[in-house]
């Protein structure tokens, strides 16, 4: 099995955008891999960009309870709006295909 992986996307508030303004993004970047590594996890990539998301990581975490707490703790903070959405393997999709489920469609 593969070490759980996550697209983050995320939308500085208005607190959150004086913070990157006043350190800078390597100043952000450092503090991410603070807070992923010290969770026994790696930054596979973190892009800044314009339009509906200011930042936009894609990062390994040992199980899916510390990406919950990292959520968790970012979102009470106040300075961004977060979105996690797990990243699978071709592979797991492959398995996932092979499984048999048994399911009715609402109405059929």
């Amino acid at each position: 099995m593969t070490v759980p992986k996550y697209l983050i996307q995320a939308a500085y508030t208005h607190q959150g955008t004086k913070g990157l303004l006043k350190e800078g993004a390597s100043g952000r970047r450092a503090a991410v891999e603070q807070v992923v590594t010290g969770l026994g996890g790696e930054v596979e990539a973190m892009y800044f960009a314009f339009g509906e998301h200011d930042v936009v990581l894609v990062v390994d975490f040992p199980d899916p309870i510390s990406m919950a707490a990292v959520s968790l703790t970012v979102k009470a903070s106040g300075a961004l709006h977060t979105r996690a959405t797990p990243l699978l393997t071709i592979d797991e999709i492959d398995e996932a295909a092979r499984r048999q489920v048994t399911f009715r469609a609402p109405g059929a």
